[in-house]
């Protein structure tokens, strides 16, 4: 018997940069395991140039994301809700676990800094899905 499929949720003020990174190493990571979403508190309506061109030096097409708002989501409860360092501006989400990744806003950042950020994400994105049991690609 499949496992239940696990749904994780990323969030952050304009839903363009950090979260729509989280929302891809999820589904990049967690393949059919996984059904992950993102969303901002005042979403900017667009995908950062750079997060796009950041996701495709890994080979992730972030172009067919779109920056969408906390309204948009489904009504459905979370294993896991992350924010990105949004303090006050993200509200609060039920969810079975939740955590504040208090990540740099990489919007403004030179590439190098950006990747910096990008793997940071990555790597707690890798952290989240193995403590819910989610197998990880070798």
């Amino acid at each position: 018997m499949a496992a239940p499929v696990k749904r994780v949720l990323f969030v952050c003020v304009e839903n363009s940069n950090r979260s729509q990174m989280a929302e891809a190493f999820a589904r990049m990571l967690g393949g059919a395991a996984v059904e992950a979403y993102s969303a901002g508190s005042r979403p900017s309506g667009v995908i950062n140039p750079r997060a796009i061109a950041a996701m495709a030096e890994l080979g992730y097409d972030l172009a067919a994301h779109h920056s969408r708002s906390l309204d948009e989501l489904p009504d459905v409860e979370f294993d896991f809700v992350a924010t990105m360092g949004c303090g006050d501006a993200c509200p609060l989400i039920l969810a079975r676990q939740r955590a504040d990744w208090a990540l740099p806003d990489p919007r403004d950042m030179a590439p190098e800094q950006y990747r910096g950020v990008r793997d940071d994400i990555r790597a707690r994105v890798a952290a989240m899905l193995a403590a819910l049991g989610v197998p990880l690609p070798s």
